[in-house]
């Protein structure tokens, strides 16, 4: 017996030792050079070492295909596939009249999408189980958030019903499927997670801006409350006499009758929810100047504006301004800057170096000794000299400037002769253009020439720039895209003022770099956008673009994707976003579409409108900064 446990014991020994070996190769290996956890491989989950739903155990066959085909890279890849085309047909529903042909289209193609999805969520819980083992599917925010999503999907198809608000708000959270997109990128995953911790982080200063702009909103209350009243009749100072019709005479100096109305100002101190609106317009500066003016022209409740009545109350909105937007919002930016680098940083946690040493040995190496092409013959060497010469570079730059003053010098209406003299220079400029070409291919050869980027900018300059030329003698006084097209060329030479510089190439590098370090980042507000756009169009659709008082046009509205996308590019930029929120509110012009399902009835909401559009500037700004 002893005999035989021996040799056991030595493969067990052995086994074990093998087990640790692999255990160690699957650790990230700590060295001197930095790796970032991002480049180290990703194993397949296992199936945890618990039974699923009480049914299904670890080794069972079921358990074991179904975890196979849910990790399988083809299954990942045709999941992503659906969750993006999932997302295109979401963005391409109408939103005016329901059942359009389209949306009939869009709904059986909602079906496939779903059964696919919830086949995927069906392998995932019976490979992972349910909730209650470590390593469960719902153990994972990301998978809760699938499930969500499907669930939502699966109630909007068994209640199928427009009318119902329930089937609206189940309509609307199928924009959270785009999302699903993140737990499949990693990048975009640690984005987030980033931007997550940062709000942890700075939740006191949230709290902190918070608090100031509910003591403003108060102590404007009490400087404001009921004076930013104003009776249509400027004449006319209180409600009283704001009776019975007026003469007013437009911007065009025609006059017509219109009755006198007492209307207050949309943004307003009449209460402290509507102060802390109204100093959120003034903290994104728009439209604070006219708030300001209010103010100084306000004298009492219920009573209407005198020119320069209160002048001092030109302190509070400064005061503000200087406080909240200037000093809190610095700070806020300042700490999600620092909490990005924080998390930053824990890529390197596997590196025992600091920041500064480890800066030092990506560069040592990365770095790559210079080659320069000498010709050995005599003719190529002479004219290589040449085009290496200081002289030569100089020259160069000084033609690269005159040809940039010739393309200021063009104006509309200018005369023939004028034109024909900027005509002639662009060919001459043109010609010295080329002739550097073919004096730089023949120093350095095809292959030296072209491995230069600039030389190949140059290269498409100088072709373009030739072309246009000769399409502009052969069909002078056509005016069609392909010359436009080839004009641009002409400006296209301004580029080769990049080449020119060492100072100059070193700035455009670092601009390159630091736009090559936010893809992810970049991809986050693009989710971001298409979320806000698609919701939009769910919420806010309908409204009618015929309503001539309103920011809701026919250039400027939610019907549609791409304007739903301009609105919000509008709207981030902080381009009157605040009037674009107040024509989507409960107003009673804000009406439906006449070709909508609810035509002529009131499409807006107060609720809605604030919570959809400062929501989304504020989580934009703060992926922005």
């Amino acid at each position: 017996m002893d005999s035989l446990s021996e040799p056991r014991d030595e493969n067990l020994e052995q086994d074990d030792l093998e087990e640790e070996i692999e255990e160690e190769e699957e650790k990230p290996k700590i060295g001197m050079r930095p790796t970032r956890m991002a480049n180290i491989k990703s194993k397949v989950k296992p199936i945890p070492p618990a039974s699923s739903f009480f049914i299904f155990s670890e080794t069972n066959k079921f358990r074991v295909f179904c975890h196979h085909i849910c990790t399988h890279s083809k299954w990942c890849n045709f999941i992503l596939g659906c969750i993006v085309a999932s997302s295109v047909t979401l963005a391409c529903e109408d939103p005016v009249v329901s059942k359009s042909y389209r949306n009939l289209v869009l709904k059986y193609m909602e079906y496939f999408f779903t059964t696919v999805f919830t086949i995927e969520l069906l392998l995932k819980l019976v490979s992972y189980g349910f909730i209650l083992h470590k390593g469960s599917f719902c153990r994972s925010l990301f998978n809760i958030l699938d499930a969500l999503v499907v669930t939502f999907a699966l109630m909007s198809f068994a209640i199928d019903n427009e009318k119902m608000g329930v089937v609206k708000i189940l309509r609307v959270l199928r924009v959270l499927r785009p999302l699903r997109a993140i737990n499949r990128a990693k990048g975009l995953k640690r984005v987030l997670q980033c931007v997550i911790v940062a709000i942890k982080t700075i939740y006191n200063i949230m709290l902190v801006t918070f608090l100031l702009e509910f003591m403003f909103a108060v102590i404007g209350v009490q400087l404001f409350k009921g004076t930013f009243y104003a009776c249509t009749d400027p004449t006319k100072l209180t409600e009283v006499e704001c009776q019975g019709e007026f003469i007013d005479i437009d911007s065009d100096d025609r006059a017509s009758i219109e009755p006198r109305k007492w209307k207050n100002n949309e943004f307003n101190f009449d209460d402290v929810s509507k102060g802390m609106l109204t100093l959120f317009t003034v903290a994104t500066f728009e439209g604070w100047p006219n708030l300001l003016i209010k103010g100084i022209d306000s004298v009492s409740e219920d009573h209407g504006p005198i020119q320069m009545a209160r002048p001092f109350v030109a302190v509070f909105f400064i005061t503000y301004i200087i406080v909240i937007a200037f000093f809190m919002v610095n700070i806020f930016v300042g700490f999600v800057i620092v909490t990005f680098q924080k998390e930053g940083e824990q890529e390197y946690k596997n590196c025992e170096l600091d920041k500064n040493q480890r800066k030092c040995i990506e560069f040592a190496l990365k770095a790559r000794a210079q080659r320069r092409y000498i010709p050995k013959d005599k003719m190529q060497h002479k004219i290589w000299w040449i085009v290496t010469s200081q002289p030569f570079e100089y020259f160069i730059f000084i033609l690269i400037l005159l040809n940039t003053i010739t393309l200021a010098m063009k104006y509309d209406d200018s005369p023939k002769e004028y034109q024909f003299v900027l005509d002639v220079l662009n060919m001459v400029f043109t010609g010295a253009f080329a002739l550097e070409f073919i004096l730089k291919l023949f120093a350095f050869r095809i292959k030296n020439y072209f491995g230069d980027p600039w030389n190949t900018i140059d290269f498409i300059i100088v072709v373009g720039s030739i072309v246009d030329i000769t399409i502009g003698k052969i069909l002078p006084d056509q005016n069609i895209i392909s010359i436009s097209f080839f004009r641009l060329f002409r400006v296209m030479r301004l580029v080769k003022l990049l080449s020119r510089g060492e100072g100059i190439r070193t700035l455009l590098w670092t601009f390159i770099k630091s736009f090559q370090a936010l893809p992810y980042v970049f991809l986050l507000i693009v989710m971001l956008f298409f979320v806000y756009a698609v919701v939009g169009m769910q919420l806010m659709g309908k409204i009618a673009t015929d309503n001539e008082d309103s920011t809701i046009n026919h250039n400027n509205n939610f019907q549609t994707f791409p304007a739903a996308l301009m609105v919000l590019f509008r709207s981030a930029t902080g381009e009157s976003w605040q009037d674009i929120m107040m024509s989507c509110s409960d107003k009673p012009t804000v009406k439906c579409d006449k070709n909508s399902d609810d035509a002529d009835k009131l499409c807006g909401s107060s609720l809605i409108a604030m919570s959809f559009f400062i929501s989304f500037y504020i989580i934009c700004s703060f992926l922005a900064s």
